[in-house]
């Protein structure tokens, strides 16, 4: 299953041998390591990178998680999420874009305390024995978060909402005396422009994720040429799971879209 894995280490030696049990467990098959990196937190609060992510598209969400844990994790020690949150908005939107939500930072949060050191990483797992056996004898703290779909629900539910608004308006546009007209028409303009931002948005993260997915199956594809009997039959079937997550990714994207168009046509 794909998921979003945050190991918390009290050293850095530690964090970065985590890091080389991942890749070990990949090679032997036991995981598939998509992306992978290493943050630290000096005794100030301060969130540093000391690995960045994987470039390309099989490294885009990693990224997006690492970027942002690094700017909402970098405040002061002990500092709630809740009480930055309004500042960080755009932050908050990219953690919603890997596909978790900022609880799983919070739940961060409170491991990663000054001093201590992460490895990020998305990966794909039958089960968890494998990599809580190797990261929890390094003393490691690990967190899991499946990845989810939060930005195309949202896409989904947005373009309803907006489509609904825009019908509502232009029935009340056809029953308005002539002094009411213009206001309403601004109104009405006004909701096409969020119908046009949702419409990008939705093709951009269809885009995204077409590219993504098929990095991931590129990768999953160079992992099972190296594996044999029951290993590479557990890498086959991810690269199935891989491209049917992308079929339910793509279908809620491209009905976001549909939607959008529609309404823009009406």
């Amino acid at each position: 299953m794909n998921k979003m894995l945050v190991a918390v280490f009290d050293t850095e030696a530690a964090a970065f041998e985590g890091l080389s049990a991942l890749k070990d467990l990949h090679r032997g098959g036991d995981i598939t390591l998509y992306s992978s990196a290493v943050i630290a937190k000096d005794k100030n609060g301060t969130v540093n990178l000391r690995q960045e992510a994987d470039p390309g598209p099989v490294g885009t969400a990693l990224g997006l998680l690492t970027g942002s844990m690094i700017g909402i994790l970098g405040g002061p020690a002990g500092l709630a999420i809740g009480a930055s949150i309004g500042g960080l908005a755009g932050l908050v939107f990219d953690v919603n874009k890997c596909g978790v939500d900022v609880t799983f930072l919070d739940d961060v949060s409170k491991a990663l305390t000054g001093g201590k050191f992460a490895v990020l990483a998305e990966i794909e797992e039958s089960w968890t024995t494998p990599i809580d056996t190797r990261l929890h004898k390094l003393d490691g703290i690990v967190f899991r978060r499946l990845r989810g779909e939060v930005v195309a629900d949202q896409l989904m539910r947005e373009s309803a909402a907006f489509e609904a608004d825009l019908k509502a308006l232009n029935d009340e546009l056809k029953q308005a005396a002539a002094e009411n007209r213009a206001a309403i028409q601004k109104d009405v303009e006004a909701v096409k422009k969020q119908i046009k931002v949702v419409q990008d948005e939705a093709k951009a993260r269809l885009d995204q994720a077409k590219a993504e997915t098929d990095a991931k199956v590129k990768a999953l594809q160079d992992q099972a040429k190296a594996a044999t009997g029951m290993v590479k039959a557990r890498i086959e079937k991810r690269i199935a799971i891989a491209k049917a997550d992308f079929e339910t990714r793509a279908q809620k994207l491209s009905q976001a879209w549909t939607l959008t168009k529609e309404a823009l046509a009406a």
